[in-house]
């Protein structure tokens, strides 16, 4: 059974999404501020928990602050939740490394299902195996990234996204195509999110920098050739 951290200041709220998380089978702990939130977090392990419904306007300490201590030590998927949906605001969450976003109010019916795609396609990435693509390298199993034997830190969305390109090696693929796998079928936003992240992958990679190649008038591909 699943076990979700809802990070949020309002006890109804807290209440109302703990019910349609029971009712779709899955155990849940409650943080009522950002303080409180990175101490369960800390307590109870890096592994303790498959997913974390994150606040981002909270008393003591900020969703964002939250999401920069979690990083520090895990990549368990992070769905933020907010009254704000400026575009600043999404790449900013993006950035520091949350997995989806969802601006209030919203249907606590469409949170449970981007919650459960989210999970499904986390769990699907660990079961494939290690690529390697000259001296850059993808272990799936560790969610590691090695570029000439060197360690490379990515957000989790960077390496989901280099997950799903690398997937489709040699494949042009449109921005659409590119949200719609790295970000899932839900996903509401613009797809210059997708410019955004390619360049953050550039900058991360930058001596296989050129495998990401633009295709003018579709969207981008992973480019690369055996041999």
């Amino acid at each position: 059974m699943a076990n979700i951290l809802v990070v949020d200041d309002e006890h109804k709220f807290r209440t109302l999404i703990g019910e349609y998380l029971k009712a779709d089978g899955f155990k849940f702990e409650e943080a009522q501020n950002g303080k409180e939130a990175i101490e369960i977090f800390q307590s109870s392990g890096a592994d303790a928990f498959d997913a974390i419904l994150l606040d981002v306007m909270m008393p003591i300490v900020d969703g964002w602050s939250v999401c920069r201590a979690i990083r520090e030590t895990s990549d368990v998927p992070i769905i933020m939740l907010t009254a704000r949906g400026e575009e600043y605001d999404k790449l900013f969450g993006f950035e520091l490394g949350v997995d989806d976003y969802m601006v209030k109010p919203f249907s606590p019916k469409e949170l449970m299902a981007r919650l459960k795609a989210l999970m499904r396609r986390n769990s699907k990435m660990a079961n494939q195996e290690r690529m390697t693509f000259g001296g850059l390298e993808v272990d799936i199993e560790a969610r590691s990234v090695y570029v000439d034997g060197n360690l490379v830190k990515l957000t989790p969305k960077e390496y989901e996204l280099l997950v799903y390109m690398v997937a489709n090696k040699n494949r042009a693929l449109t921005r659409q195509q590119i949200l719609d796998g790295a970000w899932g079928i839900d996903f509401f936003g613009d797809d210059r999110t997708v410019d955004t992240h390619i360049k953050m992958l550039r900058d991360s990679l930058k001596p296989y920098k050129s495998f990401f190649v633009t295709v003018w008038g579709v969207g981008y591909k992973f480019e690369y050739k055996e041999g």
